[in-house]
């Protein structure tokens, strides 16, 4: 073995256990593991998780905050205006700086894998360019996934389509779409048929903004679970935002959850953005914007939470950070209860990295040696704290380290003082 991890806490509750790592793999998980000469890191009982994994991001816009101007309103309509202002003004080597720069944060907060759409209405392709080369460079470090986003619409935006196909001719992933900005609702349901039928063709995932507004008569969440169906697509299609279903009367859902789950489609929910963007029409009461997570998980469905966005033409916050996201959503969706805390959790970790497939994530003999250790005592405190992370390793290899945080009177050895962390 080349490292040992001693006393660690899992995710599921397990304590005192010894995670063994030879190469870039893990090869032991148990108590009392007998190992020497190789680095130790002590846990010290804290925390020891799976990577985070964001699963819906946009890269190819991340840090653009203030370019070419401020998005004054706040809301989506103007961040999708203020996107196609700066799109002609794009450069490749920028984009992938800022992408990078991006990147360097996310590992830093053990965030090593992504999901992140990229808009392919520009001609050019370049924003696919870029990120082609950016998952080149960090592909070492973080497992990029890109989608094909046609951001101004399939049907609504000329040649779309066509650079859309092209898109993934190069390297590109998923499958994206974006049916609720089609000019009418027919045509949104066509777009979803047609890309659908695109990605069952070529073996590819699925990946759509579905229904992010709004007005509950926005459906296509359904069309999406149908064609999932239909085209024997089941456990590689997801549904990004879902917005429209917090609006939505109580008997449709009823209706629409059981087709989800015989579907396999699953959520994707954006708790810092979709709080932020949706009800902007309202006065008060005024809807709080996020999808219907506790009834979706009720009903057996796979729900992650994704980022979204991070100092970009729609919010000018932000720093990369899961917990963040777990936390707000934890929030919204009045998850507090402790085993709607571990959820929220798991909706940060390994959920997201069933929706985008990802092999050997996890902790145990065989997965790849990709781990967090984090300043908690469970996944409830890591959350609450938006814990310190005092080592990431990825493949084996340490490539972030944090000292713990403590008071300073603990530095300086007063005896009576305590770990900051309540009830340590």
């Amino acid at each position: 073995m080349d490292l040992v991890i001693r006393n660690a806490t899992l995710a599921d509750g397990r304590r005192e256990i010894d995670i063994g790592i030879a190469g870039e793999r893990i090869v032991a998980v148990e108590a009392g593991l007998s190992a020497q000469g190789v680095r130790e890191i002590d846990a010290g009982g804290d925390l020891v998780s799976p990577p985070f994994v964001d699963a819906h991001f946009h890269m190819d816009a991340t840090l653009s905050y203030g370019l070419p101007r401020v998005n004054e309103s706040g809301t989506l309509l103007e961040g999708i205006a203020l996107w196609g202002e700066l799109k002609p003004q794009l450069a490749q080597e920028a984009l992938i700086e800022r992408a990078l720069q991006y990147c360097d944060w996310a590992v830093a907060r053990g965030l090593l894998a992504i999901r992140t759409h990229v808009d392919i209405c520009d001609d050019r392709l370049l924003a696919v360019e870029a990120l082609l080369e950016v998952k080149r460079r960090i592909a070492p470090y973080i497992d990029l996934q890109l989608v094909a986003f046609p951001q101004d619409g399939l049907l609504r935006s000329p040649g779309a389509f066509d650079n859309l196909k092209r898109a993934i001719a190069m390297g590109v992933d998923v499958v994206g779409g974006i049916p609720h900005f089609e000019r009418t609702m027919a045509q949104g349901a066509e777009s979803v048929r047609l890309l659908c039928e695109f990605a069952a063709g070529q073996g590819l995932r699925v990946d759509m903004h579905c229904d992010e507004t709004d007005d509950p008569l926005s459906r296509h969440i359904e069309t999406l679970a149908y064609e999932t169906w239909r085209l024997g697509l089941q456990g590689r299609v997801a549904g990004s935002h879902l917005t429209s279903m917090h609006s939505m009367d109580n008997y449709y859902v009823s209706k629409l959850l059981p087709l989800m789950k015989e579907s396999g489609v699953a959520a994707i929910a954006n708790p810092l953005i979709n709080i932020t963007l949706q009800g902007r029409h309202d006065s008060y009461p005024k809807r709080r914007g996020m999808t219907r997570v506790p009834e979706l998980l009720a009903a057996g469905i796979d729900v992650a939470f994704g980022h979204d966005c991070v100092m970009d033409p729609w919010y000018g916050l932000g720093s990369g950070d899961m917990l963040e996201v777990a936390h707000m959503g934890l929030h919204v969706a009045q998850m507090t209860g402790q085993a709607a805390m571990r959820q929220c959790f798991l909706a940060v970790t390994e959920t997201p990295a069933r929706i985008l497939g990802l092999e050997g994530y996890g902790i145990a003999p065989g997965c790849h040696a990709d781990l967090v250790l984090l300043g908690a005592s469970s996944p409830a405190e890591a959350i609450r704290l938006r814990a310190t992370r005092r080592a990431v390793v990825r493949r084996g290899t340490v490539v972030a380290e944090a000292a713990p945080n403590v008071s300073a009177l603990r530095l300086a050895g007063r005896p009576e003082t305590v770990d900051f962390r309540i009830g340590r």
